[in-house]
């Protein structure tokens, strides 16, 4: 049920530390108007529906389908939202959960710990967040990472977000810090729009580079010990052109790993989290063990055709400290709905933290594909039923 893509060795150390274990979710939301762009997300039918995702999937996820939702689900161009699979995870095994406003435009209807970011600009204007949010963001992060790792001694925390247009940020970021990402990154769609990715993010980079000139420029955070060793502070990046959940998970991601096990839930945008996480600690000498961390996502982005998810990680592991890539085998193709069957044609594929989430279930409880796939189904069900009433 789980698979191991990259660095094998470390990735079978954490799986047999952290089975049986327990864990704790905590889920980062943040927004970014990049996913406003027409046709940048297939996370929403329109740019409109995008503005709810994050809110909508944080809700259900909460109170699952018996609840009448302030924010529906939004519809989808085809599929269903991969919210699905991590309510019938946390349902069913009844793990506690955590949910983080990174910054979004609208305030989620639950219970939610309000982490005082701001939703990001477009990332084509080259000045996506302020610099002192950034700052904030690095500085709450790391203060509720030591909370969160103080409730599971001697188990794991799962992070997950919900970004929409995230990918695009993550590609953004990636090529920031000098990792060749462009071609690489997947997208909600079945054929990674990559041309129109790439354009967005060079506008962006070409606007930081032209606008900040360097470290010391308008952007740049005052934080005095920055390390020469990066082309470029990687907080400016953040403000440059990234989103506020990126900053958020990294800095608790950080702080979470000196005490306790990270599975990052989800594909590209994670592991740019964790490409940002081990720039941020080498520049500015924060501690951490990088061992401790894994990224895991699902089989749909692990292996989809028009990405290159696992050559992504490869990439990222050259820069020294690897990360694990795990990747949950579950698979759609024998489900009796077709919103999930979709999922097989390369639709959806991954979100708020459903690969991890399905990682999870094997891990703890070593759910098999047939537990999982009926603990899916049964919450599609119920949630056509009540749709239909």
């Amino acid at each position: 049920m789980i698979r191991i893509y990259t660095e094998i060795e470390q990735g079978k150390e954490w799986i047999a530390q952290y089975r049986g274990c327990p864990p704790l979710f905590a889920y980062v939301l943040g927004f970014t108007e990049t996913g406003l762009i027409p046709g940048i997300s297939a996370a929403g039918r329109t740019s409109e529906d995008r503005k709810f995702t994050a809110v909508a999937d944080a809700e259900f996820l909460y109170y699952g389908a018996e609840h009448k939702p302030q924010y529906p689900l939004p519809p989808l161009t085809a599929g269903a939202s991969p919210v699905l699979i991590s309510r019938a995870v946390v349902e069913a095994l009844h793990i506690p959960v955590y949910f983080f406003n990174a910054g979004l435009p609208y305030p989620p209807n639950i219970p939610v710990i309000d982490l005082g970011g701001t939703a990001a600009k477009c990332l084509s204007h080259g000045n996506a967040l302020k610099p002192v949010i950034v700052e904030h963001l690095l500085e709450v992060g790391l203060l509720w990472g030591e909370r969160l790792a103080a409730k599971v001694q001697g188990s794991y925390v799962v992070l997950g977000e919900c970004v929409v247009g995230g990918t695009t940020t993550a590609l953004a970021i990636l090529l920031g810090l000098g990792i060749n990402a462009a071609g690489k990154v997947n997208s909600s769609h079945p054929i990674c729009n990559h041309t129109q990715k790439l354009a967005v993010v060079q506008a962006g980079l070409e606007k930081m580079r032209r606008g900040v000139g360097g470290v010391g420029g308008e952007n740049t955070p005052h934080t005095p010990h920055t390390s020469p060793s990066f082309q470029i502070d990687p907080l400016q990046l953040v403000a440059a052109v990234g989103d506020p959940m990126q900053i958020s998970t990294a800095a608790m991601a950080i702080a979470l790993s000196r005490s306790c096990g990270v599975l990052l839930a989800g594909g590209t945008q994670m592991l740019a989290v964790y490409a940002l996480m081990r720039a941020i600690a080498m520049t500015y000498a924060l501690p951490w063990r990088s061992q401790q961390v894994v990224v895991g996502t699902t089989r749909w982005v692990a292996e989809d055709p028009t990405g290159s998810t696992v050559e992504l990680a490869q990439l990222i592991n050259c820069s020294g400290s690897p990360v694990p890539l795990l990747a949950t085998q579950l698979s759609f193709s024998n489900s009796r709905y077709p919103q999930l069957r979709a999922y097989e044609q390369g639709f959806v594929k991954e979100g708020i933290g459903a690969g991890g989430a399905a990682i999870v279930a094997h891990l703890y409880q070593n759910w098999q594909q047939n537990q999982l796939l009926t603990a899916i189904e049964t919450q599609i069900e119920r949630m056509l039923q009540i749709n239909s009433d």
